[in-house]
């Protein structure tokens, strides 16, 4: 039973012993949740202030995409030409995502990676300007920059189709080159489009220097390196990419609750990770914190499209980290950043100003 069916069975039965009346009970209950709900949403307005005024330092390594994007009626079957809609161009790449996520909410944060030699060069760096990234240490290659040639249907199922371009270029030399710009920040964000060795040394040369290092195991790569492993700090996964990380099995009816979390973090901690969060979607996450089990509740909203909002999620842990929050304050706030960006189309052109997503919330729209 979920925890608003719980609440409510509850209230029956309270109810019942009492002579109140079930009805008047189960206002009681909702009421109490929503006072719980408002206490959660002020904390995390009060977190994100925080963020916003501390200004700190955030460095994201990684990818750049452009994403050209079309919707039709259904996916085309193979060999066969189908009519779309417009095509669209939106600035894209995980890596380009979350340190756009983190500007946005206040954090100064550093991209590093590489563009190509194109048209598409220009729009992405112009659009993590406009976000408030510093590009300034984004290298120039010949050939084109990174995209991605997605369909989507009136499902909102979608194909994907991604083409490195420049993003293979980021390579461990270029890390070296940039390492007094790369550690000046106090935390790093790390994922899976660029090159293994790239991302390994990356985080080597952070962790050596004494910068937090959060890896997003996206896309997902079930054996990772020993030596990425020991030199990252913080794992962020979805639930379906733990349990293959971890070879546990998924509850078989999809409740994440019925699972033992501590048992879990145990298992985190042996693969090597005190320090994690697991996504669950509409469930909110979960995070492992040194032996600690700390559940977020999910934040719901009308989502319109949830391209990017794991992005958002890591931007604004990240944001949260730099700026001295706890692991569950950020991922606290991160439950309304990327609960935000669900309601806006695209990535990156949906995520909000810490005003935006404080002005969207207050009016009471949280559930």
């Amino acid at each position: 039973m979920n925890e608003n069916g719980s609440a409510d069975a509850t209230a029956n039965e309270g109810a019942h012993a009492t002579g109140v009346s079930a009805a008047t009970a189960v206002q009681a209950a909702t009421a109490t949740r929503a006072a719980g709900a408002d206490r959660g949403r002020d904390e995390a307005f009060r977190l994100l202030d925080l963020i916003a005024q501390a200004h700190a330092g955030v460095s994201v390594i990684g990818s750049m995409n452009a994403d050209y994007t079309v919707v039709t009626q259904r996916l085309p079957k193979p060999g066969e030409t189908i009519n779309g809609g417009p095509l669209r161009l939106l600035p894209g790449g995980k890596s380009a995502n979350q340190a756009a996520a983190a500007a946005r909410i206040g954090a100064d944060a550093r991209m590093f990676g590489a563009v190509g030699q194109d048209d598409n060069a220009g729009f992405l760096l112009g659009c993590l300007k406009d976000a408030g990234v510093d590009a300034s240490h984004v290298d120039a290659v010949p050939g084109p920059s990174g995209t991605t040639v997605i369909t989507v249907d009136a499902h909102g199922e979608n194909t994907i189709v991604y083409s490195a371009g420049s993003n293979a270029s980021v390579t461990p030399e270029y890390v070296r080159a940039s390492r007094d710009a790369i550690t000046s920040s106090s935390v790093l964000g790390l994922c899976l489009e660029s090159p293994m060795e790239t991302v390994t040394a990356c985080a080597r040369m952070c962790h050596d220097a004494g910068m937090l290092v959060l890896l997003n195991d996206s896309p997902f790569v079930a054996q990772l390196p020993a030596e990425l492993i020991e030199a990252c700090d913080i794992l962020l996964v979805n639930e379906h990419e733990m349990a293959q990380l971890l070879g546990v099995p998924e509850p078989a009816n999809g409740d994440w609750n019925l699972v033992d979390w501590h048992d879990l973090a145990t298992a985190m901690a042996r693969y090597g990770f005190d320090r994690a969060i697991v996504t669950l979607g509409a469930d909110g996450s979960v995070v492992l914190d040194r032996g600690e089990v700390h559940r977020i509740s999910p934040v719901r909203v009308d989502a319109l499209d949830t391209t990017g909002c794991g992005d958002a999620f890591m931007g604004t842990v990240l944001a949260g980290l730099a700026s001295g929050l706890s692991l569950a304050q950020s991922a606290q706030c991160a439950s309304y950043v990327s609960a935000y960006a669900a309601t806006g189309a695209g990535a990156q052109n949906s995520y909000g100003t810490t005003a935006q997503i404080k002005q969207y919330f207050g009016s009471g729209t949280v559930a």
